[in-house]
């Protein structure tokens, strides 16, 4: 079935802003939706003239009154046009909306049209999510919290942790550990790590790190069972001992990154095998992948590097057993988080797992951290593909901006003292974890029950 003619019928004469409005609708139906069949003629032609255009032609049309109401003309056309009357003259609608509405009338004549508009109106509801997660970060009481946390230095650093009984600490670069005797206390602090510094402390990040991970252990445990055992705290999380594999198994679903061990850097450099996939050439940065790839990397003193499933068991890191077992897991995982995250309005873009053997059962265990700002990458589902089409990078809700600041500001890698983080950035900083975490999660931040030094120890020596 041919696609309806929409002719747009402008109900006042000389009228710019009309006329601008038209225009706009006569764009979006053509390049959002393939409807390029659109016309614009004024109302005030003989309406005669206007009825025997369609009237006496066999292609299927639809009109639209657009501008101020004429009841005169809308009752004429209404009752004897032999095609649809839409009148957008007493809808208060933006040009967009307009459009997707004509659209939605024209998808009863084309699957092509129907499946547009499918996605548009995915779009719609991926960009509301997401302006609402903003908004509600942006309220007043939000940023209160922030900048108290940040003015009177009351972070989460983990010096700060005492108490009779408390086993030793084991500091790492975000997260500290306090061995019991079967049972591990995993406290995640405020610090913020990059080029292998500490570059700033991130108020409530420690407690967003640590109750996103516990979300996602939860929504995973049917597919591979994990580590956490409770979480008495929002900075603390009880967890089995295991032994880790060596292995990172980073799943990848488009063809982006920075680093020197990620897939666009490589295909950059002309890899065309990577982890044992071969990629074809024409790719383009940050473009969807055919699927979604297992791409582990080793973890080694000196550095990580890429490596195939092939190679792992080749050079003793895992068994064949233990690689089917994580590999399988990590991309039923990241499928599951995929599906997730679209629901919330973003793209689960890439991401890294950690495995490892349960020191009392032997059993394999999902252990570390799942899908937090941390680990993964994501990207807002509603502008991904026309920022693709206008060659510019994903949105994002990420810390690189942070990053940014200290390559533009010192040699991060080389300089023996940084500067220190500008306030506003770090407040913003925290502030898009928090972002990120009520979208993920669709809970509110809990802003009271994070940071207490004090109820962190009471909470690990009560655990252990």
């Amino acid at each position: 079935m041919a696609l309806p003619k929409i002719t747009l019928l402008l109900t006042q004469e000389n009228d710019n802003e009309l006329l601008n409005s038209a225009e706009e609708i006569c764009t979006i139906l053509s390049t959002k939706f393939g409807l390029k069949q659109v016309t614009v003629r004024l109302a005030s032609a003989a309406i005669e003239r206007l009825l025997n255009v369609n009237n006496d032609s066999s292609e299927s049309a639809v009109w639209v009154l657009l501008g101020p109401k004429n009841l005169q003309l809308q009752s004429v056309l209404e009752q004897e046009a032999c095609v649809p009357v839409y009148c957008a003259a007493d809808r208060c609608n933006s040009p967009a909306t307009i459009a997707l509405e004509l659209a939605k009338w024209c998808s009863l004549a084309s699957n092509q049209v129907r499946e547009k508009v499918k996605l548009a109106v995915s779009q719609m509801k991926q960009k509301r999510l997401v302006d609402d997660a903003q908004l509600h970060t942006k309220s007043r009481c939000y940023i209160q919290a922030i900048e108290d946390s940040y003015d009177n230095r009351l972070q989460t650093t983990g010096d700060d942790i005492q108490g009779d009984g408390l086993p030793t600490r084991l500091r790492g670069k975000v997260r500290d550990r306090y061995q019991g005797m079967s049972k591990l206390a995993l406290v995640t602090t405020d610090r913020q790590s990059g080029f292998d510094r500490m570059l700033a402390l991130v108020p409530f990040k420690g407690a967003v790190l640590n109750l996103t991970s516990s979300f996602w252990f939860d929504r995973t445990k049917h597919i591979i069972p994990n580590h956490l055992l409770a979480v008495p705290h929002p900075n603390v999380s009880i967890v089995k001992k295991c032994k880790p594999f060596p292995i990172e198994f980073v799943v990848r679903s488009y063809l982006t990154g920075s680093t020197s061990t990620s897939i666009w850097k490589n295909y950059q450099n002309g890899v065309r095998n990577y982890c044992g996939h071969e990629l074809p050439e024409g790719l383009t940065k940050n473009e969807k992948l055919w699927k979604n790839l297992l791409t582990p990397t080793t973890k080694e003193e000196d550095h990580d590097r890429p490596i195939s499933p092939q190679d792992i068991v080749s050079e003793g890191w895992m068994t064949q057993d233990e690689l089917d077992v994580c590999s399988k897991a990590a991309l039923q995982v990241f499928a599951l988080g995929q599906e997730i995250a679209a629901k919330r309005g973003l793209i689960l873009v890439d991401t890294k797992y950690e495995f490892g053997r349960d020191e009392e059962t032997g059993e394999i265990l999902l252990i570390d951290e799942v899908h937090t700002p941390d680990s993964s990458r994501y990207w807002l589902a509603s502008t991904y593909k026309e920022r693709m089409a206008e060659g510019k990078e994903p949105d994002n809700i990420d810390k690189e901006f942070l990053r940014l600041w200290f390559r533009d500001n010192c040699d991060p890698y080389n300089d023996e003292m940084l500067p220190a983080a500008p306030r506003d950035l770090v407040i913003e900083l925290a502030r898009r974890y928090i972002t990120l975490y009520e979208m993920i999660t669709w809970n509110d931040f809990d802003f009271q029950g994070s940071g207490d030094e004090k109820a962190i120890a009471e909470a690990i020596i009560s655990e252990l």
